[in-house]
């Protein structure tokens, strides 16, 4: 993942790229494929059990009377979209009765459960009926409206059935109606942004134009003066029942405006900062609002903040937000690894971010970051069983972390099934006369250039190896761009059109191949991956003599079932790294193994300090992909281990 300080440099006369539809790609890849087999056959029944015996789909019911238990809470409808949203995915690429009949059945007690005006909030709607929209900052109604509407784009873009897209229609266009600058309307905004970005997805789906225009509002309106929520809080009967929890966690005043990014107008924001999740997701609708508006000052605006982000608060695994006490961002430099908050929803949300900006600039950095985030960050967020997931994903451990089937607030686990049963769409991009090859995963994709239908088989077995081979099929030959990212981990690459090197240099991060093709035209990349020791800035006080391995896109952990006492090993810099693959061990990965070094204590006599360092003994080490640790048994996990200078 590049951390360079300098702007992104977009490619010169650079046209729009459109993202392909998650339909067109199938995967036969060593590292996703299975997963996509896991989030369809095991995550996604198991995220319906747990909506359905938490409550949540009894919810839908509305017969909720004072007294039963489980209340219904806030953010559950926020649960039963992504649940749906990911299950319309997996439906498109995979025909399910089952699954179907369930989503089917859901659809039809969220259309039963939609207010005569078009509201539609479970919690509100039974629990605080008289408190509708009274709370824009910490209700989240806002929040779970958007991820409905996200839920009913995909429904439809899957099946065709236009039920669940009516009904977010009905409650967008009475949002709409709600929410604005004009007289008589409401000049709030949402605490937790989400509702933004699915609107524009909205818009994109239906070309109504008021959907667009609203998250436009929503957006601009973010951090003006006055200040919403404080006008918001005039005339309320008592405190928030969130301020108590704001309040332990130190946040007031402009801290806790910073935390729902509303502490100034958004194209005034110079730092990432407060809630990661909500970050991400309001410069995702920044970046989309940018494409579809031509707005230059909110591009300059997402540019600026994510050089910010890269060059001081991301992790090397790809994820944000590294404290607990407000799920998010706090100072530059400041990554903890044992601490380290990291939210798996972040780290989907950073994917959405850097896509967005992917096709807003088509510069490879932004698949850079797609690249790690995915295979680090997001795959860690996710049992190999598909069935246990993690909240925070620190990137050191004692023994004691471990993915949980379900949580109270239960966003993480619908989310990674979401982005993982769409993964398609980040594969590939559309331009004007060009394909743009982002994401090497073998499989096949049908694609439309130029009016040409162009089918590109991926053969591979990235990301363990680097050598990548594409192969084109067309109906006759044809001439347009094929665009080959060259990762930014990467210091060469070769090139060769079926079989003759071509020297050329990239561009903005890809190689701009035009020529005539012809069926059966292949297309090979090499890119060496020797394993790499990564240091951190010195700022980075949690890395200090400190090293981390990574080997292509992945990064390497050491876990306590492979190791010995990981807070005695040591990582000599002479040491020889080597790498084999392991096709039974943790589904099939890359091994990486090394003599390290092991700071002896049995001859201490039970001094706690002396003058005479420690002696070292040598010992194998082996590290095994982040994206995997926490599968076998559990222990401590390092992914910076110590450095070693002279050992």
């Amino acid at each position: 993942m590049s951390t360079a300080d300098s702007p992104p440099r977009p490619l010169p006369g650079h046209p729009l790229q459109v993202a392909v539809p998650w339909t067109a790609v199938r995967f036969d890849d060593p590292f996703w494929a299975p997963r996509l087999r896991t989030v369809r056959e095991r995550t996604l029944p198991a995220l319906y059990r747990q909506c359905l015996e938490s409550g949540r789909i009894d919810a839908l019911r509305l017969g909720w009377q004072p007294g039963r238990r489980p209340v219904p809470h806030r953010f559950w409808d926020s649960d039963i979209a992504k649940f749906l949203e990911a299950a319309s995915y997996a439906l498109a690429l995979e025909p399910d009765t089952l699954l179907e009949s369930r989503v089917d059945e859901v659809i039809a007690l969220l259309q039963s459960a939609q207010q005569p005006d078009g509201y539609l909030n479970t919690y509100i709607t039974q629990v605080e009926p008289q408190n509708r929209w009274s709370d824009l900052r910490d209700g989240h109604e806002l929040y779970c409206a958007g991820h409905l509407i996200e839920a009913g784009v995909a429904h439809f873009l899957a099946t065709h059935d236009s039920t669940l897209l009516k009904v977010v229609c009905r409650y967008a266009d009475y949002i709409s109606s709600v929410f604005g600058s004009q007289p008589g309307q409401t000049r709030g905004y949402c605490g937790h942004p989400e509702i933004e970005l699915a609107l524009v997805r909205l818009y994109r789906a239906t070309g109504e134009q008021r959907y667009l225009e609203l998250s436009q509002y929503f957006v601009d309106e973010r951090g003006r003066e006055p200040y919403y929520f404080d006008e918001e809080a005039v005339g309320r009967s008592g405190p928030r029942a969130s301020d108590s929890h704001y309040h332990r966690h130190g946040l007031r005043g402009q801290d806790l405006r910073r935390y729902n990014q509303s502490h100034a107008p958004v194209r005034e924001h110079a730092e990432v900062v407060g809630h990661a999740v909500r970050a991400m997701y309001l410069y995702s609708a920044a970046a989309d609002l940018a494409v579809e508006t031509n707005d230059a000052s909110l591009r300059a605006t997402c540019e600026r903040l994510w050089r910010h982000l890269m060059s001081r608060r991301v992790y090397l695994t790809g994820g944000v937000g590294s404290s607990a006490h407000n799920e998010g961002f706090t100072t530059d430099f400041d990554l903890p690894n044992a601490g380290a908050y990291a939210e798996t929803c972040a780290a989907v949300g950073l994917v959405f971010w850097a896509h967005r900006m992917l096709q807003l600039t088509g510069n490879g950095q932004y698949a850079d970051a797609i690249e790690t985030t995915l295979y680090n960050a997001v795959a860690a967020g996710m049992s190999l069983a598909g069935e246990h997931f993690f909240y925070a994903d620190p990137l050191a451990s004692d023994g004691t972390a471990h993915r949980q089937p379900w949580f109270r607030v239960a966003c993480c686990p619908p989310n990674v099934a979401r982005l993982v049963m769409s993964l398609g769409r980040y594969v590939y991009s559309i331009g004007d006369g060009h394909i743009a090859v982002h994401l090497y995963m073998r499989g096949e994709a049908e694609l439309q250039v130029m009016g040409q239908r162009v089918c590109i088989r991926q053969l591979h077995d990235y990301p363990w190896d680097g050598c990548i081979r594409l192969e084109l099929q067309l109906d006759r030959p044809s001439t347009f761009g094929l665009w080959m990212r060259v990762p930014g981990w990467s210091h060469r690459a070769d090139l060769r059109i079926n079989g003759e090197p071509l020297p050329l240099k990239p561009d903005a991060g890809y190689l701009r191949l035009e020529r005539l093709w012809s069926p059966g035209d292949q297309v090979q990349l090499d890119v060496p991956m020797p394993i790499e020791r990564v240091y951190a800035h010195p700022a980075v006080a949690a890395d200090a003599d400190r090293v981390a391995l990574r080997r292509g896109p992945i990064v390497f952990c050491f876990e306590q079932t492979d190791n010995p006492d990981l807070s005695r090993a040591l990582l000599p810099r002479a040491a020889e790294l080597q790498s084999h693959f392991e096709p039974d061990l943790l589904g099939g990965v890359m091994v990486l193994t090394a003599e390290g070094m092991l700071a002896e204590s049995d001859d201490w006599d039970g001094q706690l300090y002396r003058t005479v360092p420690p002696r070292t003994r040598r010992i194998p080490l082996v590290a095994v992909p982040y994206a995997v640790w926490d599968n076998r048994s559990p222990g401590q996990m390092q992914v910076w281990i110590r450095d070693a200078p002279s050992a």
